[in-house]
C-alpha cells in the first residue's frame, strides 16, 4: 500500500522537505557544469523537436504485400497531415511485420516528434531488436531507463553501447547514480561483469567504463580497488580530465584533501572552462580550512559567469554544506538589494541565521520565502526549528496563520502539521487537527486522502472506504483513490468485492494509465480472480517502472503461481540484495519458503 501514497498522492511531509532544497555536492556540480557533463546523459527523450523528423528518416526500400502497404501509406498520409501518433503507429505494425529496422526507425522518428512516451519507448525497442549494433535506440531505451528509475536497464543499454565501441557515457551515468542514491551494489556487480569480459580492455571507451565503476566502487566504500581503477585509466589517457575529475572526488572520499586539491588543480590545466574542477578545488580549500583561497576560486567563478545569481546560491549552499555560513552569508549579501529577491536567497538566510541562534530573525527569513519550490521547505523549516526551541505552541500558531496567509497552500499546511505532531508522538492531537480542518472544508480531497491512509494503517478499512468515497464524490476520476480502494479490497481479498475491485482499478488505469502502481494493481486484481497469466504481464510492466519489494512480491508470487519459482527466486534475490528492508518479501517467503534464494544476503 506504500506506494499508493507516494505514486498517487502527496501524503506525508517532513524533514526531506529541507534536504529537497538543498543539493548535494554532486548534483550542484552537475548543474553548474552546463556543457562539460555529458549531454547525451541529458538528452529527454520526450523533448519536441522544432522541425519535422520524417524529412531525414530512411527511406523504405523493401516490397510490402497488400496489408503492409495499406498500412505503410496510412503511416505515410497521417505523418504528412501531422498526426505522428496515428503514423507511429503505422511505422510500427509494418515493422513488426517486416523486419526491417528502416520501419522500426522511422516508427521511433515519428513518435519522438509527437512526444508520445510509450510509441517512443515500442519503436525503439523494435528497432534495436531489428538493428542491434545500432547506437541510437539504446540512447533512447537508456534514458527512458533513467526517467523511470530503472537504473540497471539504463545502465545495460549503456554498456551495449559500449561494446558495440560507442560512447555509454558511464561515468556521467555513475555521477548522477551516486547522486541519487541508486543501488550502487547491483550497478557495481553489472560494471564489474562486463569488466570481466574478455577483450573488455580493447574497447575504444574502456577508459569510460572503468571511471564509472571506480565511481560507484568509491561511494560504496572500495577505495582501493576504485583507486586501481583510476591508475588503470592513467596509463591509458593521462590527459584525460574526466580522470583528473574522478580522481579529485575519490580524494575528497577518502578525506585525502591535499590530493584533491592537486587532482583538480592538474583538470583546471586541462578543462581550464570547467567549472566542475573549479567547485572541486574550492571544496577542497574549504576542507583544508583555507577558506580564504577557496572564495578567490568561487570569486573567480563567479566572475567567468558574469555573477550568474544561480550560481551565487549554489556556491552559497556548498560553503553552507561544509560549515561555513560567513562566506555563504557573504555570497548571498547582494542578491537583498535587488528588485526581486530569490525565494532560495531567504530560505538560505533563514538557515544561515538560525544556525547563529537567532531565531526570530530566522522566522523573519522564512517567512519572506513566498509561493514556489521553496514555500513549503521555508515552512517546515520554521516550524520545526520552533519546536526544537519548545515552542510547539508557537510552532503551531504560526502554521496556522501561513494557512490563512496562503489559501493554496491550506492542504500542504495542514499536513505539515499533522506530520510534525505525529514525530512528537501527539497523535491525538495530529487527528484532532486533521478532523477539524475536513469539518470546515469537507470537499478538500487532499486531506480526506491523507486521512484514509492514516485510517488504512491504523486498521480501520471502514473509515478509510468512507474517506475514499467522500474523494470520488467529488472527484470521480481521481486515480489516487479509486487506486488505493481497488487495490485494498483487492489485496484483502474481501468475499463478494474483488469484481467491485477490479472496476475500481480499471476507472484508476483510465485516467492515469502510465502509473506502475495502477499497473502493479491491475495485476494484482487479476491474480486475485484466478488469472496469473493475465496478471503477469501487468506485473512485469508495473516492476520494469518501479522496481521495488512491493511489486517485486507481487510478482514473484504470481510467477510462483505459474510453476515459474526459479525465475521468483532470482527476482527475490535481487530484492534482497538491493535493500535490506523489505518486510513483503519476508511474508511471501514465509508462505512460501520454497522461494528462499539459495545465495540469501
Amino acid at each position: 500500500m506504500s506506494q499508493r501514497a507516494t505514486l498517487l498522492g502527496s501524503t506525508y511531509m517532513g524533514s526531506k522537505l529541507l534536504s529537497s532544497t538543498l543539493l548535494p555536492m554532486a548534483i550542484t556540480a552537475i548543474l553548474l557544469s552546463g556543457c562539460q557533463s555529458s549531454p547525451r546523459l541529458q538528452d529527454n527523450p520526450l523533448g519536441t523537436w522544432a522541425d519535422d523528423p520524417m524529412r531525414d528518416a530512411p527511406p523504405i526500400t523493401r516490397g510490402l504485400d497488400a496489408a503492409g502497404l495499406s498500412a505503410l501509406l496510412g503511416a505515410e498520409l497521417a505523418g504528412q497531415r501531422g498526426d505522428y501518433r496515428s503514423a507511429s503507429k503505422g511505422y510500427l505494425e509494418a515493422a513488426q511485420r517486416y523486419r526491417d529496422p528502416a520501419l522500426a526507425e522511422r516508427a521511433t522518428f515519428a513518435a519522438r516528434f509527437g512526444n508520445e512516451a510509450s510509441l517512443i519507448e515500442a519503436s525503439a525497442l523494435r528497432w534495436r531488436e531489428l538493428a542491434p549494433q545500432a547506437e541510437a535506440p539504446n540512447r533512447l531505451l537508456a534514458a527512458f531507463s533513467l526517467q523511470r528509475g530503472d537504473w540497471l536497464d539504463s545502465l545495460e543499454q549503456r554498456l551495449a553501447i559500449a561494446e558495440a565501441g560507442g560512447h555509454g557515457d558511464i561515468t556521467a551515468f555513475a555521477e548522477v547514480a551516486v547522486a541519487e542514491q541508486a543501488p550502487l551494489r547491483l550497478i557495481a556487480e553489472q560494471l564489474r561483469e562486463h569488466l570481466a569480459r574478455p577483450n573488455a580492455d580493447q574497447l575504444e571507451h574502456h577508459g569510460d567504463v572503468l571511471l564509472g565503476t571506480a565511481l560507484i566502487e568509491a561511494s560504496l566504500g572500495d577505495t582501493a580497488l576504485a583507486q586501481r581503477r583510476l591508475d588503470q585509466v592513467e596509463l591509458l589517457d593521462p590527459e584525460s580530465a574526466a580522470l583528473w575529475l574522478v580522481k579529485a572526488r575519490l580524494a575528497l572520499e577518502v578525506e585525502d584533501y591535499p590530493t584533491a586539491q592537486q587532482a583538480a588543480q592538474q583538470g583546471l590545466e586541462l578543462a581550464p572552462e570547467d567549472v566542475r574542477f573549479i567547485l572541486l578545488l574550492a571544496q577542497a580549500e574549504i576542507r583544508l580550512n583555507n577558506i580564504s583561497a577557496a572564495e578567490i576560486q568561487t570569486d573567480a567563478l563567479l566572475a567567468s559567469h558574469g555573477g550568474n545569481q544561480d550560481l551565487r546560491l549554489s556556491l552559497a549552499q556548498l560553503y553552507l554544506e561544509e560549515g561555513h555560513p560567513a562566506p555563504a552569508q557573504r555570497l548571498l549579501q547582494p542578491l537583498m538589494g535587488q528588485p526581486k529577491v530569490p525565494n532560495l536567497a531567504y530560505f538560505l538566510l533563514g538557515a544561515i541565521t538560525q544556525e547563529q541562534g537567532d531565531i526570530d530573525n530566522a522566522l523573519l527569513y522564512y517567512r519572506q520565502v513566498t509561493e514556489g519550490d521553496e514555500f513549503l521547505p521555508a515552512r517546515a523549516a520554521a516550524a520545526e526549528m520552533l519546536i526544537e526551541e519548545d515552542r510547539l505552541l508557537d510552532a503551531r500558531a504560526f502554521l496556522r496563520i501561513e494557512r490563512m496567509r496562503f489559501d493554496s497552500y491550506f492542504s500542504e499546511l495542514v499536513m505539515l502539521e499533522v506530520q510534525l505532531l505525529d514525530e512528537l508522538d501527539q497523535l491525538s492531537d495530529a487527528n484532532a487537527l486533521l478532523d477539524r480542518e475536513i469539518t470546515r472544508t469537507p470537499d478538500d480531497t487532499a486531506l480526506l486522502y491523507m486521512r484514509a491512509m492514516r485510517r488504512w494503517e491504523a486498521g480501520d478499512i471502514a473509515g478509510m472506504e468512507q474517506d475514499l468515497r467522500q474523494v470520488l464524490s467529488t472527484d470521480p476520476n481521481n486515480a489516487e483513490a479509486l487506486n488505493a480502494l481497488g487495490y485494498t479490497l483487492a489485496d484483502l481479498n474481501v468475499p463478494g468485492r474483488l469484481e467491485e475491485a477490479f472496476d475500481l482499478i480499471e476507472r484508476a488505469y483510465e485516467a492515469d494509465p502510465d502509473n506502475p502502481a495502477v499497473l502493479d494493481s491491475m495485476g494484482w486484481i487479476y491474480f486475485r480472480l484466478g488469472q496469473p497469466e493475465e496478471a503477469l504481464g501487468w506485473l512485469e510492466s508495473a516492476y520494469t517502472q518501479l522496481p521495488d519489494q512491493e511489486v517485486a512480491a507481487h510478482l514473484a508470487e504470481v510467477l510462483q503461481a505459474l510453476g515459474r519459482n526459479e525465475e521468483a527466486r532470482q527476482l527475490i534475490q535481487q530484492i534482497m540484495l538491493r535493500t535490506d528492508q523489505h518486510p513483503m518479501i519476508d511474508d511471501l517467503l514465509e508462505r512460501f519458503p520454497e522461494l528462499t534464494p539459495s545465495q540469501t544476503p
